[in-house]
């Protein structure tokens, strides 16, 4: 059984920091569920495009209001509590926020620790 704490977090691999968002993940590879349970933040004006080329991710807002633009389609979509977006085919997308957000997001496969945006926007090791 794993049991963990945001507290618990602080200050690990599971603790990523950057000015426009922080993700605090509770589950990575090593762990063997097979997926990443973050709880991240994006703060109010972050605009930014991103492209998970190796990852699927599906999130949950629970606090704060923006968009997500796929890029293929052009479609934007409203982003506010209640809402779930899932990136199920490596969707390239534009993620602005309007105010701040919080997220519950799971990526599969599970991320290693420590990931950030590369220029694609895909995530890199730190």
């Amino acid at each position: 059984m794993i049991v963990r704490t945001l507290s618990d977090l602080k200050g690990t691999k599971g603790d990523v920091r950057t000015p426009s968002w922080s993700s605090q993940r509770f589950l990575h590879h090593e762990d063997g569920m097979g997926f990443t349970m973050t709880d991240t933040t994006v703060e109010a004006g972050m605009d930014q495009v991103i492209w998970y080329k190796h990852h699927l991710e599906a999130c949950y807002v629970i606090e704060g209001e923006g968009t997500i633009e796929d890029l293929a389609t052009g479609t934007v979509h409203a982003l506010a509590p209640g809402t779930l977006y899932a990136l199920n085919d490596h969707d390239r997308h534009r993620l602005r926020a309007r105010t701040r957000m919080r997220l519950v997001c799971a990526f599969n496969p599970a991320l290693t620790g420590g990931e950030v945006h590369d220029a694609d926007g895909a995530y890199r090791a730190r």
